[in-house]
């Protein structure tokens, strides 16, 4: 590595050494701040070692030695250096927040909790207990989440953001009474909050009227022109249109939509091509392809793994089987991700990509298995399963085999044209750029059929397809099928979701309160003129 000058790390480190050995920890993190503020992270970098060598439980220099190390995508020294500072008494809620959000980048669920758990009963602030409530949804704990922020509220914690946020948890752990009364509440606030319209759309859904409508037409001349609330709200338009039946000017609503979120998030298509060859490159290499004999943790509980398209049916099958007796649904986990990059020690935004591939040969699966079990099981309680229904995990399925051989795959297909025009009207925020854009999801689409053939190919009966239609229209009998290559037996209640009050924080939230119904299927048909050209080409794949 190299400064901005040009000097060696070394070469930085010896100048240095020479003129900072008196040098105060306050003004040795003033130079950490200028360097930082210069772009010269090797020169900050060497500053934090040094305010570390005076003062090992500096929080401030650890994160920010982590953060360092983090972009230069060494992710283990990063973790240590969080672990360090997790270890650190402290009583300050928003140093113990930051060290342990950090952690969870790195991998390191099970400490991050441990670092939180021991500061909860410390805040004292409706800023601090909104603080820990994020951390809990990262973790997927909306129970608590939501405890958190009613704590907050108590304490006088109060905005349109808050009301948001309080909405999104009362939602997630199925108020939905009280998730409309805080997205009111937030618009009243804010009235160009479009991402509370379109959630409080979502919840009316089952009564729309034209009187919604003019609601939305209130707040559109406070919204900011090009926004996320901007595009949010034609993604509400589209909603309340199409639920009304008008389906040209539903169909404007939402080229609105995603056209303003496709100037805001950059996609190529031709990404999801490449990454694809690359996987199925890898894993077809002889190397690549064995499956080594690993010890395996049998002693705990293991993962159930559902795969697929996003909004192909994943919650669906996770509420059935987290309704069963032996099984705890643990939600949308990116943990076997982390702990791919922790092995290869590497780090980008995307939980895949292609300098994370590029390493994989030399990654230890059986660590990744032994370390993914570690980070994961105690959302398991004392049942012997848990579901992880990340359905972008499909990218991973062979390493998932490998590394967790007595973990269970199951992934559910839905019609192509119904999945992909479901994620086309789906809001996902500034996630998942590829869904604004329908040649993008297209093509997606495509390449996730291709990579299934190939891991079908690749390890034969080891995942278990389960069609979106015949779970919905013959619902027992393919939860039998289901749970019998799970390993479990037949349970009866299985299929009535609406009894499985566990939090969902899923785009499904509010829908998998009702029974097992056949409404999305062919909710494609309406649009068939729009969607022509997508028909054909997906008819070619």
């Amino acid at each position: 590595a190299t400064s901005r000058n040009g000097m060696s790390a070394t070469r930085v480190a010896t100048h240095f050494a020479g003129i900072w050995p008196m040098a105060s920890v306050e003004h040795l993190w003033s130079k950490v701040q200028r360097y930082l503020s210069t772009d010269q992270p090797v020169a900050a970098k060497i500053a934090c070692e040094s305010i570390l060598s005076r003062d090992p439980t500096h929080v401030d220099a650890l994160l920010q030695l982590a953060g360092i190390l983090l972009a230069g995508r060494r992710v283990r020294d990063a973790a240590q250096c969080l672990l360090r500072a997790a270890r650190i008494p402290t009583r300050d809620v928003q140093y113990a927040y930051s060290v342990a959000m950090a952690l969870l980048r790195v991998g390191e669920v099970v400490a991050a909790r441990e670092c939180v758990d021991r500061i909860t009963e410390s805040a004292r602030s409706g800023e601090e207990c909104a603080a820990l409530a994020q951390f809990r949804q990262a973790t997927g704990e909306h129970r608590q989440a939501l405890a958190l922020l009613e704590r907050a509220r108590a304490l006088g914690l109060d905005g349109a953001e808050f009301r948001y946020f309080l909405g999104h948890q009362q939602m997630f752990n199925g108020d939905t009474e009280a998730a409309q009364t805080s997205f009111e509440g937030c618009l009243h606030l804010h009235p160009g909050f479009g991402r509370a319209a379109l959630l409080l759309t979502r919840l009316r859904m089952q009564e729309p009227t034209t009187q919604q409508l003019r609601q939305l037409e209130h707040h559109a001349p406070f919204v900011e022109t090009g926004s996320s609330d901007d595009a949010a709200l034609e993604f509400a338009r589209f909603n309340l249109l199409d639920a009304l039946g008008e389906v040209d000017a539903a169909w404007s609503a939402l080229q609105r939509g995603n056209a303003i979120m496709r100037a805001r998030l950059a996609y190529d298509p031709a990404h999801e091509a490449t990454l694809v060859d690359r996987i199925i490159a890898l894993s077809s290499h002889p190397s690549a392809a064995a499956t080594a004999e690993m010890e395996a943790d049998e002693a705990g509980a293991q993962p159930i793994f559902i795969i697929g398209m996003p909004r192909s049916g994943t919650t669906l099958l996770e509420r059935i089987l987290g309704n069963h007796s032996q099984v705890v649904a643990a939600g949308e986990l990116d943990d076997f991700a982390r702990q791919l990059q922790w092995q290869a020690d590497w780090h980008d935004r995307y939980l895949v990509d292609p300098g994370l591939l590029q390493r994989l040969d030399q990654v230890d699966l059986a660590q990744v298995g032994h370390r993914y079990l570690a980070q994961t099981r105690w959302r398991a309680g004392d049942r012997p399963r848990f579901v992880d229904k990340l359905p972008m995990n499909y990218f991973l399925a062979g390493y998932i085999q490998r590394a967790l051989p007595h973990a269970r795959i199951v992934h559910i297909r839905r019609d192509p044209l119904d999945v992909c025009f479901s994620n086309y009207k789906a809001y996902f925020g500034d996630d998942s750029a590829y869904s604004y854009d329908l040649t993008a999801v297209v093509e997606r689409h495509r390449q996730y059929e291709r990579l299934m053939r190939h891991w079908h190919d690749l390890m034969p009966g080891r995942i278990l397809d389960v069609s979106y239609s015949r779970l919905i229209h013959a619902p027992q009998t393919v939860a039998r099928e289901i749970l019998e290559h799970c390993g479990l037996a037949f349970e009866s209640g299985c299929i009535d979701i609406r009894s499985n009050t566990a939090p969902v924080s899923t785009l499904s939230a509010e829908q998998v309160q009702e029974s097992i119904h056949d409404r999305a299927e062919g909710a494609s048909s309406r649009y068939a003129g729009h969607l022509a050209e997508v028909r054909e080409v997906l008819s070619r794949s």
